[in-house]
């Protein structure tokens, strides 16, 4: 490789790898609650079957690793390279993603089998040597695949909601929830010029540069999330049947679809409800304190002007969060729900920023300026999708802890409420 310098085998390299491998095994964990049929349901248009992310996930490392920098690399299955392509135009054809449940070839442990034989091919190229390009192809793809680990899980739970059984992903019960006392705080901004963007410091995917100024105004947050029994009193107000607090698009959709509720809520008997989890059926009344979530775009928007609000900018969250760790209700403790918020004592900044539900904000999603895509098909990873898209900020209980940060930038159509996705508040000025 001409003009790339080869670096040999150092501390850094080793970290990769070992990052590499923990990366792989915390996706083929998530399946070993799964049978061989589970992997094959694709139950919803935005879902995919599990089996083809553990060989799409593949797919990208062989692409954009292997086939490029290992020399005399000699592919698994030549077919894989089409079938397994999920949107890269630039690579060729590739079948429709509604056909993906169809695959019943390869197997599964033929699938499991390609998976071994490109792990062994990673690991080789940088135990002989790897450039910092390719280490950060390899970091890349690390982070693509924990992109769907979370899809696994979400993807996984519609199934088997979609299953007349409902069966639960986990035997874990949940934690014993306490009683909802969540009232309204907020958190104050004075505003002003502020930076947004990844400052360059670690890994980062193309949409969250350059950094650049942004002004805001003084606003407030909410200092926590919205909670199942908020928006239970929002529907108690009969908020799905308020066409003044709907945009004119989330109402034809609520109409069209027919919503009553958020996804996974299910009505049970003299007006209780019972909610869907990967715990499987729970009664809503145990999760009152619990963020609400799989809520789309517009039922969020909805809910904040029933509450005499609005939701966040996209700005606004980030200003907020870069003054917070990341810590939270992540994918690694196994919880796979969101929790309640307890004892927040810290009156200076808001709870939850980080994990449980990904966070609607009121922003489109479009190109920071100076935007540059990669070059070649990976450019064809974020850049394509800045249309008709809303941004999303925080992570999920599915979210793994060392995928997220501040700057990370989520996006999804706004009917969108298969994702852990919910609500955080905010307000123009400083009043309280």
């Amino acid at each position: 490789m001409a003009g790339i310098e080869v670096l040999p085998i150092k501390a850094e390299k080793i970290s990769l790898i070992h990052r590499f491998q923990a990366v792989r095994a915390t996706t083929t964990g998530l399946t070993t609650r799964l049978t061989a049929e589970d992997q094959m349901v694709q139950s919803c248009p935005e879902a995919s079957p599990v089996k083809w992310h553990l060989a799409h996930t593949t797919w990208f490392f062989e692409t954009f690793v292997l086939t490029k920098y290992l020399a005399g690399y000699q592919a698994y299955n030549p077919d894989f390279s089409w079938l397994f392509n999920s949107y890269y135009k630039s690579l060729g054809d590739h079948p429709e993603k509604r056909l993906r449940a169809s695959f019943s070839r390869p197997s599964l442990d033929q699938v499991l089998a390609y998976r071994l034989y490109i792990e062994e091919a990673i690991e080789r190229l940088l135990e002989t040597g790897a450039s910092s390009e390719v280490c950060a192809c390899i970091e890349l793809g690390m982070h693509h695949e924990q992109q769907h680990q979370e899809l696994i899980a979400t993807d996984i739970k519609h199934a088997f909601w979609s299953n007349p059984l409902q069966p639960a992903y986990t035997e874990r019960p949940l934690p014993s929830q306490p009683a909802s006392t969540v009232s309204r705080q907020w958190f104050s901004c004075e505003g002003g010029l502020i930076e947004i963007g990844h400052s360059g410091e670690g890994f980062a995917f193309d949409n969250e540069l350059s950094r650049h100024p942004v002004f805001l105004a003084p606003f407030r947050v909410a200092a926590h999330l919205v909670t199942c029994a908020e928006y239970l009193s929002f529907m108690r107000d009969h908020g799905y049947r308020r066409p003044e607090l709907w945009l004119s698009d989330g109402w034809d959709t609520v109409q069209a679809q027919g919503w009553q509720a958020p996804l996974y809520w299910q009505a049970g008997q003299s007006g209780t409800w019972n909610v869907f989890t990967l715990h499987g059926l729970l009664p809503l009344d145990d999760l009152l304190a619990t963020p609400v979530c799989h809520l789309s775009y517009y039922e969020a928007d909805a809910y904040a002007r029933w509450a005499g609000a609005r939701l966040p900018t996209e700005f606004e969250w980030e200003h907020v969060a870069s003054r917070r760790p990341i810590t939270g209700n992540f994918l690694e403790s196994d919880m796979l729900h969101p929790q309640p918020e307890i004892n927040h004592e810290d009156s200076l900044h808001p709870a939850q920023m980080f994990g449980d539900v990904w966070e609607w904000t009121q922003s489109a999603y479009s190109a920071y300026p100076r935007y540059q895509p990669a070059s070649g098909a990976l450019g064809e990873y974020n850049g394509k999708f800045m249309c008709n898209q809303i941004v999303l900020r925080g992570g999920s209980a599915v979210t793994p802890v060392s995928h997220i940060r501040a700057t990370y930038r989520n996006f999804f159509t706004p009917a969108t409420r298969w994702q852990f996705s919910g609500i955080r508040l905010a307000a123009d000025g400083d009043a309280a």
